[in-house]
């Protein structure tokens, strides 16, 4: 009986193929299961998507830093990013309930969210001052501000500081602190003149500078009142967590996270300043 050889050498062949093709498909799973995702090849992630500039659609597209960030990991992981828009309220608790694997949402670092999640602190943001292009004031710190008309968010968190900081260096010409219920309310009270300065979250100070056609200016020089903010994982994920943290310390290693910090005013925190935000006390 004779052999025929171009039979054998391309069931062979056809024999090598399947067995590379398995061979590639269970590393991809694999890899996906190491990663410590839901979905293979996808990162899914929570985020309440209308906060800009941190988060928002655009054409029914995500935007924002958060976007920007995770844009830059999830590739390098062979992951396809895909956000669940989830009001704020319920990022943690969606978290936990495995609807995805990750939040991604300007959220604070703070040590009660510390006990139901793990984070990758990646930014800091905390107040701006700004006055109108045409203005020579310049203030730096809230120390400046004394006597001045200061527009604020109603409730911030640097409300009760900047009340603190006219008690104690302001006393004989006290800060006016004026608050207002949107960030959009106090930028229009300073362009109409009935404030002299806004003081508002560094990235949204950033965003009506652009918004209002450069007719607002940023003066302050560095974060005031800095609060962290973290990339939250489930606990006990610690694979995905890892990974993520690796990922992003490789990116802020490279020029490219500069600019990304730079593109909405903001910056990194320090090992100081995290552990302060982790603390009991804080």
């Amino acid at each position: 009986m004779k052999l025929n050889i171009k039979a054998v050498t391309a069931a062979k062949s056809s024999v090598a193929m399947a067995i590379l093709a398995l061979t590639l498909a269970t590393a991809g799973v694999a890899h996906s299961e190491d990663v410590g995702t839901i979905t293979a090849g996808k990162l899914l992630v929570g985020s309440d998507q209308v906060y800009p500039p941190y988060d928002y659609l655009e054409n029914g597209v995500t935007k924002g830093l958060d976007a920007d960030v995770l844009a830059a990991i999830a590739p390098k992981l062979g992951l396809e990013v895909e956000f669940v828009d989830t009001r704020f309220a319920n990022l943690i608790g969606g978290l936990q309930a495995n609807k995805y694997d990750v939040i991604a949402s300007a959220l604070y670092v703070t040590a009660a969210r510390a006990k139901v999640v793990d984070y990758i602190p990646y930014a800091k943001t905390g107040g701006s001052l700004m006055v109108r292009s045409d203005d020579d004031f310049a203030p730096k710190k809230p120390e400046d501000l004394c006597g001045k008309r200061v527009a604020n968010l109603k409730g911030a968190a640097w409300v009760p500081e900047l009340q603190k900081t006219s008690d104690k260096s302001c006393a004989s010409n006290p800060i006016d602190v004026k608050e207002f219920a949107t960030s959009a309310e106090a930028a229009q009270a300073l362009l109409s003149r009935g404030a002299d300065v806004v003081f508002d979250d560094a990235g949204v100070s950033k965003a009506a500078v652009v918004a209002t056609g450069d007719r607002l200016k940023i003066t302050s020089t560095e974060i005031l009142f800095p609060v962290v903010m973290g990339i939250a994982v489930k606990k006990g994920n610690t694979e995905l967590l890892d990974r993520l943290k690796n990922e992003l310390q490789t990116l802020v290693a490279s020029k490219e996270y500069d600019a990304i910090l730079a593109k909405y005013n903001l910056a990194l925190p320090s090992e100081e300043e995290i552990a302060r935000s982790l603390s009991e006390q804080n």
